[in-house]
């Protein structure tokens, strides 16, 4: 069995445990109370676990096997303590996708119910006093709390296995503002959802950029990365240039995305075609097909952008113009240069060989993907 497979296996089965005890816990509090752990266990099922393996690997990268000399005890606590590491991250991107659904109102998630609407159909089929929508609003932002208070304890229970108190200063640093880091880009991204289309069209893209790399490219890549190289002990000059590798897979992961999100094929996505449009998006996709359009094009296009009620046939036409005006080109060229530029920064790096490999196959598989 390959080291990735087994990681994976041993943070779901620590997923899974985890989960085990807090319903434990809560049973004993009350009986409405599990469906909290049984939906959050639920979205823990599934994903591609890209946090998880960017922050092992680059562990595995920077880790001097030779500093534990015969302390077989040290080395295995180390590794025991990345799984936990790598638990908390994946628990912590369960927690923003709980809030990035319901803050974009996306119904669905990897083919299934999103939270909230998972929320909102239990008060349905219960018949509930009171709003089934602001019941399911509510219960997510729940569940997404929850999930970030457990990521919290997750990776404070990993970092007990800590080889130094130095090592694990850096780590709670890194976590720190990893979490802080991603509030903000989702607040960037709300308010540029909701401020007037026109406003300013031709700095679009540049806030779209920021957008993303405070939302998806810092705590997606670059902070799974440092996280796990700084419990490796690795010195400022690894850390930049793992930055330097990190930032701009990030940008391009999340372009891919934004490329998914208006063209993708709903089978493999598990999203309809067209949500991003549905939920008025202001990506770089937008940003770019703004800037090609004549005032009066524009015009019609922020209008459907922004109705959040958009027939397939409007659906359809926004997708053509986008394409017509060469924006899906351009974001396409953009993947690539970044693309380029992370691979670039990742052969700079003076780490792990066989290490450095599965981080340039993970980075394929980010700039590659089909969901």
């Amino acid at each position: 069995m390959s080291e990735t497979k087994v990681l994976l296996e041993l943070v779901q089965r620590q997923l899974d445990e985890f989960c085990a005890s807090r319903k434990e816990e809560f049973l004993t509090i009350s009986p409405d109370l599990g469906i909290l752990v049984d939906y959050t266990k639920d979205l823990l099922a599934g994903g591609k676990r890209f946090r998880a393996l960017f922050c092992y690997w680059a562990w595995v990268a920077c880790l001097d096997t030779a500093a534990f000399g015969q302390d077989h005890t040290q080395r295995t606590k180390s590794a025991e303590a990345m799984v936990g590491i790598s638990a908390a991250l994946e628990m912590f991107h369960g927690a923003a996708l709980v809030h990035d659904d319901l803050l974009d109102q996306s119904d669905t998630r990897r083919g299934v119910p999103a939270i909230h609407k998972r929320f909102e159909n239990m008060h349905d089929k219960s018949g509930w006093a009171g709003s089934p929508e602001r019941f399911g609003q509510a219960g997510s932002v729940l569940v997404g709390d929850l999930m970030l208070a457990w990521s919290s304890e997750l990776f404070g229970n990993a970092l007990l296995k800590s080889p130094s108190a130095q090592i694990e200063s850096a780590c709670r640093d890194e976590f720190s503002k990893m979490r802080v880091e991603v509030m903000a880009g989702q607040y960037l991204d709300v308010l540029e959802e909701n401020a007037a289309p026109t406003r300013d069209v031709e700095g679009a893209v540049g806030r779209a950029n920021r957008v993303i790399l405070y939302k998806t490219a810092k705590y997606s890549i670059e902070a799974p990365l440092l996280i796990g190289a700084a419990f490796a002990g690795a010195d400022p000059a690894t850390l930049r240039g793992l930055s330097a590798f990190g930032i701009p897979l990030g940008m391009a992961f999340q372009l891919r995305d934004d490329i998914l999100g208006v063209f993708g094929d709903s089978s493999i996505t598990g999203k309809p075609t067209g949500d991003d449009l549905r939920e008025g998006k202001r990506t770089v996709l937008v940003a770019l097909t703004r800037q090609a359009l004549m005032p009066s094009v524009g015009k019609i296009f922020d209008e459907l952008l922004s109705s959040r009620k958009l027939e397939e046939e409007q659906i359809a036409f926004l997708q053509q113009t986008i394409k017509g005006s060469g924006a899906l080109a351009k974001t396409e060229q953009m993947i690539e240069e970044l693309a380029n530029e992370s691979l670039s920064a990742l052969d700079l790096l003076q780490v792990d060989a066989s290490a450095k490999l599965q981080l340039r196959e993970l980075a394929m598989r980010v700039i590659n993907r089909q969901a």
